[in-house]
């Protein structure tokens, strides 16, 4: 639902001080109405944190165990490094990936299931400023689920940060890439059921077949070909080069990739609220 600019005031003439004040009010709303949708998220993500933030963090932990300590021992080195400290890059990125989808995904869902969004499509909000408020929320819960997990890598084994700017870029861009898949998700699902499809057939293999624990030139050439299809092995990369200084794939491309996604996906996701995809029917 589009939000239509705000009417001029009779009698008033342009850059007046009618329309001066009509003006900053629609911009104050607006800010009041983005900061309150990421206060709810965000109050969400800590008032439910049993169901947010402690389960990624205890399925990273038995990957580390698991894959790491018992596993990584008899697989050895990779690409100069042990194993542990190749694969514990990819764990945080893949904790990022899944928390930023489920957060949004759930909590628009829930809005519209509940018929809070109704709320929103009233108000003087403008569409995009909604997405971004969801996206901002998702963008949190990964952001601080991917920091916890760090944290316990740290007692697994030594992160050495070897470009911290491409880490950041990194885990931001992926962040709100999923985000916005997960609010794609989120308008086109009628039940609880659809919610789960994408992350449980489509998200999560995708992830583990994204080069997370294994590097791709381990596959044969075909395997290669295929796992470039993928756009997760790009962001995995790109985030694993920031801290080894090594990828599977060029770099630059990967952030290419990324900056595309963001903005095709921003794009779609703000062109289904305004034709009402989900949300008026």
């Amino acid at each position: 639902m589009s939000t239509a600019p705000p009417s001029r005031t009779p009698g008033a003439t342009p850059g007046s001080h009618a329309e001066v004040t009509l003006a900053a009010n629609m911009r104050r709303a607006r800010r009041v109405g983005f900061a309150t949708i990421v206060i709810r998220e965000s109050s969400r993500i800590m008032r439910i944190w049993g169901q947010t933030l402690v389960p990624p963090v205890i399925t990273a932990t038995l990957y580390f165990i698991i894959f790491g300590n018992l596993i990584g021992g008899r697989i050895g080195q990779m690409g100069g490094y042990t194993y542990l400290q190749y694969i514990a890059p990819g764990l945080i990125m893949m904790s990022v990936i899944t928390n930023s989808y489920g957060n949004v995904v759930s909590s628009f869902f829930g809005a519209k299931f509940g018929r809070h969004i109704e709320e929103l499509l009233v108000s003087p909000l403008p569409n995009w400023l909604i997405v971004l408020g969801y996206v901002a929320g998702g963008m949190l819960r990964g952001l601080l689920v991917g920091l916890i997990v760090t944290i316990i890598a740290l007692f697994f084994t030594h992160l050495h940060v070897e470009h911290l700017f491409v880490v950041i870029a990194a885990v931001l861009l992926t962040s709100v890439v999923f985000a916005l898949g997960g609010f794609v998700n989120a308008v086109f699902a009628k039940n609880f059921d659809q919610i789960t499809f994408v992350p449980t057939f489509i998200l999560t293999p995708m992830t583990y077949l994204g080069g997370v624990f294994y590097s791709i030139q381990m596959l044969p050439e075909w395997a290669q070909a295929v796992s470039k299809a993928n756009p997760i092995l790009y962001m995995v990369s790109a985030f694993r080069y920031g801290f080894l200084g090594q990828s599977d794939v060029d770099v630059g491309f990967s952030f290419a990739i990324m900056t595309l996604s963001v903005v095709v996906l921003f794009a779609a996701c703000v062109w289904l609220m305004n034709k009402g995809t989900g949300t008026r029917e």
